[in-house]
């Protein structure tokens, strides 16, 4: 802003300015228009043109100063302007760096957090991962993995005892070169790739070995391949069959018991015939009519005590060949003609005393099984519907057996249901158990022989025979269902296309 000291200074400059001039141009005679007429100078009037000049000039400065300090204020009200907006922009700008700054103090915590979680992640990965390698070096199973070209990338230790072989000398090796006696074949490993599902295989060689082969192949991996699980269950199986050909022989111990008096029956009526022909034969009369008679029934006894000997020899047969196609309803329909020829159970009740009712769907297909040991397992079923409906105490009970034969989603269903005495919900859990046994069983503790009289068999109250010969020798299923009120119905899946590879 121009201040007073400043115009005082410019008015001052500027008359200095007009007395130097007015000197200066005295000597050429610049003032020849205030000369009177003798001469003289009339200073008066220089005087006043002086000073309406030096006031001209003056009005002049002020008017300039007056606009210029109307500029000056225009441009210090801009100024002013400006300075407010920068510091406006300063102060956004403040702001915005404090809130860069506490974002990223904000993302350096996080960061450090992040980095602090990474690290606890890595540490707990590699503690799971060394534990889970101690795991499968430690499995008691023959464990091996495969990569997709059939090269091996876990080998435990397991693998090391059986093979022989150590870990270094196999990894990256093809299996069946660095173990060319291992059992699975590279058909079955392409076969569990191709369906992508767990494939389980049995191997074994009777009386030798038994082995448990399991083949998963891996998902979300970088690189596919599969895992084999290989478990020897040889000590494991010949216990289970043990166990079962002792329930087999319990079973068989009783048949012999009950076939023994079927045989009895009809051996007496043949000896009473043939002493009554040989008695006849000393007559003078002879009368060959009523010996032709006792001949023939002689005869058709004979031909059932034979029918119930060859139904035991047919029964006793281990049926440890390979499987044969045969036809269910006729496996089912001999068992039936055996039990009725055999079972004989409390209260004199007999199984041809029961009323046998069938339903057979039309057209089953033919079944690869083991036909005798199917028999001994429906067999089996029959003792134990035949031993519950003997404890219905009600006079007017009728005993029923219903057979129902079926095919569904490639298996044979069969269905085996009775209107005896049912089977409690804790008794259910171990029923297919071996050497189970309830308050009406008679084995000791210490395992002594079993009474088989009518009133107590052990054998008529487990189904370990039975589950055996279904679940183990024919990859089926068998299960329970059962009323203590009601009766009990025995449902049994057969696969027609048989796992056994």
């Amino acid at each position: 802003m121009i201040s007073v000291k400043h115009i005082v200074v410019t008015c001052a400059l500027v008359a200095l300015l007009s007395i130097v001039v007015y000197s200066q141009l005295a000597s050429v005679d610049i003032f020849w228009a205030f000369r009177e007429e003798d001469g003289g100078t009339n200073w008066q009037y220089v005087s006043n043109f002086s000073s309406s000049m030096l006031i001209i000039a003056l009005s002049i400065t002020a008017i300039r100063l007056a606009f210029t300090r109307r500029t000056a204020r225009r441009y210090n009200r801009e100024l002013e302007e400006i300075r407010a907006e920068l510091e406006d922009r300063v102060k956004e700008r403040t702001a915005t760096l404090d809130e860069a700054n506490v974002l990223l103090k904000d993302s350096n915590k996080a960061l450090e957090e992040e980095i602090d979680e990474h690290l606890e992640t890595t540490t707990r990965l590699r503690l799971s991962e060394s534990y889970i390698t101690s795991i499968l070096r430690s499995m008691p199973l023959m464990l091996i993995g495969l990569n997709k070209q059939g090269e091996i990338t876990q080998w435990n230790n397991r693998a090391e005892e059986i093979s022989g072989l150590p870990t270094a000398a196999v990894m990256g090796k093809n299996l069946w070169q660095a173990y060319p006696t291992m059992t699975v074949t590279p058909a079955q490993i392409k076969k569990a790739q191709d369906e992508d599902k767990t494939l389980t295989i049995k191997y074994s060689q009777r009386g030798q070995y038994h082995f448990d082969i399991t083949i998963y192949p891996l998902h979300d991996q970088r690189e596919t391949g599969v895992i084999i699980l290989v478990d020897d269950v040889t000590q494991r199986v010949q216990s289970e069959n043990m166990l079962i050909q002792r329930d087999k022989m319990s079973s068989m111990g009783e048949m012999a018991a009950i076939m023994a008096h079927d045989i009895n029956i009809p051996l007496q009526a043949i000896l009473k015939d043939v002493q009554t022909v040989r008695q006849e034969l000393t007559e003078e009369h002879i009368d060959p009519i009523g010996m032709n008679e006792l001949l023939e029934d002689a005869l058709i006894r004979g031909r059932q005590a034979a029918t119930v000997i060859q139904n035991l020899v047919e029964f006793s047969d281990s049926g440890a060949g390979e499987k044969q196609h045969a036809n269910i309803t006729q496996v089912m329909d001999h068992s039936v003609e055996l039990a009725e020829d055999v079972l004989s159970v409390t209260k004199g009740l007999r199984f041809k005393d029961v009323a046998i009712n069938k339903n057979y769907a039309d057209e089953l297909p033919e079944l690869n099984c083991h036909a005798p040991e199917l028999q001994q397992a429906f067999l089996s079923l029959f003792r134990y519907a035949c031993h519950a409906l003997g404890k219905v105490e009600d006079p007017k009970h009728a005993p029923v057996i219903n057979i129902e034969i079926s095919e569904f989603y490639e298996a044979i269903w069969v269905r085996v249901q009775h209107n005896g005495l049912g089977i409690s919900i804790e008794d259910q859990q171990y029923i297919f158990e071996p050497f189970f046994a309830n308050e009406n069983s008679v084995a000791t503790a210490n395992d002594q022989p079993i009474n088989h009289d009518n009133e107590h068999f052990s054998a008529g109250d487990r189904l370990s025979f039975a589950h055996f010969i279904i679940t183990e020798q024919h990859q089926g299923q068998i299960a329970v269902t059962s009323d203590i009120e009601i009766g009990t119905t025995f449902h049994i899946q057969l696969p027609l296309k048989s796992a056994d590879v």
